[in-house]
């Protein structure tokens, strides 16, 4: 290997450390509503924060263009692309496709489970507790997904975890603009776990459907 072919290496591997970077960073503020749906925001702008060259810039936009997240706009910029109302619709339904049958395969194992969930919703009430909402969303993703892992689908798992970022971005609204959501969530969470603590099936299918259909309705009303 001569000193040119190391030498280009290096910087094909810096070029690929700074295109990762600048799509960590615009990507989280995308998620987290620092950039909200219909801001448009320029290479320089995203330059200056991360600190890289326009090249890699434009590959971590050309990234999140594929992913749906923003438009690109030819020597504009991007422009972060809104949550539209196909989208909720879209997602809520996947949700409970995935979500209500995993609830249905959960339940011969569900003295397994209650520990899980208890321990998540713990989490969460200390993350609210704290105004900890980004802990608070994380504790919340993981009491969800808690219980589709536990339905032994790898394939559903794999498919719900897809969903991961759009809930992301979609809970940040309904956490941070709803006010109360976080009281009701933590109250329906309860109600599951009580449900199946008390071996009362009906219940617990009926309090995991409600859930979801709650959060479509907060959703829906903050667009």
């Amino acid at each position: 290997m001569t000193h040119s072919t190391v030498v280009g290496a290096a910087a094909r591997d810096e070029r690929v450390s700074a295109a990762e970077r600048a799509y960590r960073h615009l990507k989280q503020a995308v998620l987290a509503q620092v950039y909200p749906g219909g801001h448009l925001v320029s290479e320089g702008e995203i330059a200056e924060a991360t600190g890289v060259s326009r090249t890699p810039v434009r590959e971590a936009l050309l990234r999140l263009e594929t992913e749906g997240l923003v438009k690109l706009y030819p020597k504009r910029g991007a422009l972060i692309r809104p949550v539209s109302a196909r989208e909720i619709t879209d997602v809520i339904e996947a949700r409970r496709l995935v979500e209500l049958h995993a609830a249905e395969r959960v339940w011969p194992r569900r003295a397994e489970l209650c520990a899980g969930l208890a321990a998540r919703l713990d989490e969460m009430r200390r993350a609210h507790a704290a105004g900890d909402v980004t802990a608070l969303m994380a504790a919340d993703r993981a009491f969800h997904a808690t219980v589709v892992e536990a339905a032994g689908n790898e394939i559903l798992t794999e498919l719900y975890h897809r969903l991961r970022d759009r809930q992301i971005r979609m809970g940040e609204a309904g956490f941070r603009l709803s006010p109360g959501w976080a009281e009701v969530v933590l109250t329906e969470h309860a109600a599951q776990l009580a449900a199946l603590r008390g071996d009362d099936r009906q219940a617990w299918l009926g309090s995991v459907a409600a859930h979801i259909d709650n959060a479509a309705t907060v959703l829906r009303t903050l667009r």
